[in-house]
């Protein structure tokens, strides 16, 4: 018997949602659907899970966009570029600093993506964060014995790519589903309304995510709703995005923060799922 192997998440990234998919999947997810449309990839925990025969992807972030053009595209030369990297913190800072040289652009897509792949593995917590000129500056996470990449997944990711249609953007997430029509599902997954005054996080890139931003959101959203798109959004549990989103239906699920720069603030919290539809 041939077992499959199914996609998972190439990288750690925050907000992401393999803790939350069993619930989603079991209760969640519209029974029918046409195209899917994922606008927050990020680390694609959902995609992977779902593996629509027929989707549009997308994610601000050019550099984890090109991540996965590659694992797509050049997944053989990606895999040997993985391969050079080594555990070691001048190394580590060797690379990270390739985004601080003015010759960063001549570096080419795969070395690029390896690059992301390998400071994500072995940077501090798992964290993607950059700077405000759009450097990653997460420090060595001086792990014993870490995996760069896993083959097995990575190449299963790559064939799912190859064999779905699968429409992979890096745009505004307005712009991202402008094609989207009646019966379509989208899945929204932000980043999040921060709890808190202190506990935003944004920094995975150049420009935040503000409540102004929020509201562009809802109104997105709304006119979704009025084309006949099947809509599911996660959210933080926060009494701005209930009132945002009051006239829509809400679950309260529990969920477990698991990337902070401080132990402490990582635990227990609860999240939203808004919905469109019945489920």
């Amino acid at each position: 018997m041939t077992i499959k192997i199914l996609p998972k998440p190439f990288l750690k990234w925050a907000g992401g949602k393999r803790q939350l998919l069993p619930i989603i999947l079991e209760n969640y997810i519209p029974t029918n659907f046409e195209t899917y449309y994922e606008v927050f990839l990020g680390g694609g925990a959902m995609l992977c899970a779902l593996q629509p025969s027929k989707a549009v992807i997308n994610d601000s972030n050019q550099e984890l966009i090109n991540c996965y053009q590659v694992i797509r595209d050049s997944l053989e030369l990606l895999i040997e570029q993985l391969a050079i990297h080594k555990n070691e913190a001048d190394y580590y800072y060797q690379i990270r600093a390739w985004d601080r040289k003015t010759d960063y652009h001549t570096k080419n897509c795969i070395e690029k993506a390896s690059r992301i792949i390998y400071l994500n593995k072995t940077c501090y917590n798992g964290l993607y964060r950059v700077n405000s000129q759009g450097q990653f500056n997460v420090p060595f996470g001086r792990y014993k014995n870490p995996s760069f990449y896993d083959k097995v997944s990575i190449q299963a990711l790559s064939h799912y790519l190859n064999q779905a249609d699968i429409e992979i953007l890096n745009m505004d997430f307005e712009a991202a589903v402008s094609s989207a029509q009646k019966n379509d599902f989208i899945y929204l997954d932000p980043p999040y309304d921060p709890v808190s005054e202190t506990s935003s996080f944004t920094a995975y890139a150049i420009k935040g995510f503000n409540r102004d931003e929020q509201s562009r959101l809802k109104q997105m959203v709304d006119r979704l709703d009025k084309k006949g798109c099947k809509i599911l959004l996660s959210n933080a549990s926060t009494d701005f995005v209930k009132d945002l989103y009051s006239e829509y239906k809400i679950v309260t699920i529990p969920a477990t923060r698991m990337i902070n720069s401080q132990s402490q603030k990582r635990g227990k919290i609860e999240e939203l799922l808004i919905m469109n539809y019945e489920y």
